[in-house]
């Protein structure tokens, strides 16, 4: 008997459950509609600023807060960089970023600062690049004293330790012996050289000028160009501004500046032009070519970076990877690249291809090219475009950290204030015509330089009327 009550009252239970499913069904349709049937206002991208500060030394801070965890994230620009090696003298410049880091300090030996910094768990990068040196550390908030005078020292108070000198220059030795054994690294630095004929910044370091560096190379080198006016500094983290004010300026206000900042480089006036081979018995090719063009300051700056990534930067349904690699199978990487500066701009392509099939992946690429120089590019081409630019602009701010680097890098090229503002605008307002104007204008055939290195007896038939090469025997 009370189990058959059990069994009714189950399934009593059961209908009004049923039922009441029903009914809030029924009121959720009405409360809840369908997604494809939700309004809401259009999403806005909104800009956060970081503040612009000059401190009393000159030093210019930006800071931006970020409370979110106690950390502090600082970044630093210096003008400077391997294009401002002393002549016979490559590697300068690299050398004196590595030993900053490692080279030791007047106060404090270079075996102290590495165990310091293994205590607190943090440690800089110092780099050196073509016309800049950057200095990027993360380190917890109840560390920051300590890290900032260590930093501090490092920067302004450098031993270049001789021991650690000779280290470094038998490691960077090494490097360049060994580079034969890269093949891309080495294509790439050949095209380099050649981009920048009779300029500094095609000029790379050799065992032979390494073998010309002495310890007060590098301390003329940091005289030049480490000071307060010429550092532009990023703090974003889990403090106030005063309070960041006040550290920097505990900690570099004493720095002095004993002279102006290196002049800005002019850009490249030319480029060598044409194709140029290295012989290397390798299974494979790497097919490097490209020109000189716009900068980030040139009205035509917004519609050529839509250009270069409908042509080979925008992956898989860009021209030259869909064509090389995904129709033809002629490459397993293919694309381009636009390197824009303040003052110049660098356009190129590449592919690394299997040896046979050199000349048909080089004959593609400049198909393509010429194609799209003659206009053929489609509105949806550029709305593809588009929107995949301003989505990867949007996500590239997604931490306050990388908001205040941005405005600190625009301020480094002298770029206008409201360049990160009005990127969004200006990349919505190039047009299908624009596009067009400028492929024709800037992709010029006639002023481009490839470089090809791999197995050049087995390349394949060359296209009929293409210039004859120049061999190149790279030294290390």
């Amino acid at each position: 008997m009370n189990h058959k009550r059990c069994i009714r009252i189950f399934v009593l239970l059961y209908m009004l459950a049923s039922c009441f499913g029903i009914l809030s069904e029924a009121r959720a349709a009405d409360i809840f509609p369908p997604p494809d049937r939700l309004q809401y206002p259009a999403l806005e991208f909104r800009l956060p600023s970081a503040q612009r500060i000059e401190l009393k030394n000159g030093m210019v801070l930006f800071f931006l807060p970020n409370p979110e965890l106690p950390l502090i994230s600082l970044s630093a620009l210096i003008r400077t960089g391997s294009a401002y090696d002393p002549p016979g003298k490559e590697g300068v410049a690299e050398l004196t970023a590595y030993l900053l880091r490692t080279g030791g300090t007047k106060k404090t030996a270079s075996d102290a600062v590495d165990e310091r910094f293994d205590f607190l768990g943090a440690s800089p990068s110092v780099s050196m690049g073509l016309d800049s040196a950057t200095v990027h550390f993360t380190f917890p908030k109840s560390d920051l004293d300590a890290c900032l005078e260590l930093l501090s020292q490092m920067l302004s108070e450098p031993a270049f330790e001789e021991k650690k000198l000779q280290i470094a220059l038998s490691l960077k030795k090494e490097e360049l012996r060994r580079i034969a054994d890269n093949p891309q690294k080495l294509a790439f630095r050949e095209f380099n050289r050649l981009l920048y004929p009779d300029d500094p910044r095609g000029r790379y370091a050799t065992v032979a000028s390494l073998e010309n560096i002495v310890r007060d190379d590098l301390v003329v080198f940091h005289r030049k160009s480490f000071f307060p006016t010429n550092i532009l500094i990023a703090v974003s983290g889990d403090i106030a501004k005063d309070d960041a004010v006040k550290k920097i300026e505990q900690y570099f206000g004493n720095w002095e500046n004993p002279g102006s900042a290196p002049a800005v480089l002019p850009p490249p006036s030319k480029s060598a032009r044409g194709l140029y081979f290295i012989r290397k018995p390798l299974p494979q090719s790497i097919v490097v070519g490209g020109e000189l063009t716009v900068s980030k300051k040139d009205p035509d700056y917004y519609a050529f970076a839509l250009l270069d990534f409908i042509i080979g930067s925008g992956g898989f349904p860009s021209r030259i990877f869909t064509a090389v690699r995904n129709n033809e199978g002629l490459a397993y990487s293919a694309g381009s690249f636009y390197r824009a500066r303040g003052n110049y701009g660098v356009f190129g392509t590449y592919a690394f291809t299997k040896t046979a099939s050199t000349a048909e992946a080089f004959e593609l690429i400049r198909t393509i090219l010429r194609a799209v120089a003659a206009g053929a590019v489609s509105q949806g081409d550029l709305d593809w475009a588009k929107k995949s630019v301003l989505n990867g602009f949007i996500f590239s701010f997604e931490e306050p950290a990388q908001i205040a680097d941005q405005q600190m890098t625009v301020a480094y090229e002298d770029l206008p204030a409201d360049y990160l503002a009005a990127y969004r605008s200006r990349i919505e307002a190039v047009t299908l015509d624009d596009l067009k104007r400028v492929a024709a204008k800037y992709l010029n055939e006639k002023k481009r330089l490839t470089v090809i290195l791999g197995d050049v007896e087995r390349f394949g038939k060359w296209p009929d009327g293409w210039q004859s090469p120049v061999f190149l025997n790279p030294q290390p």
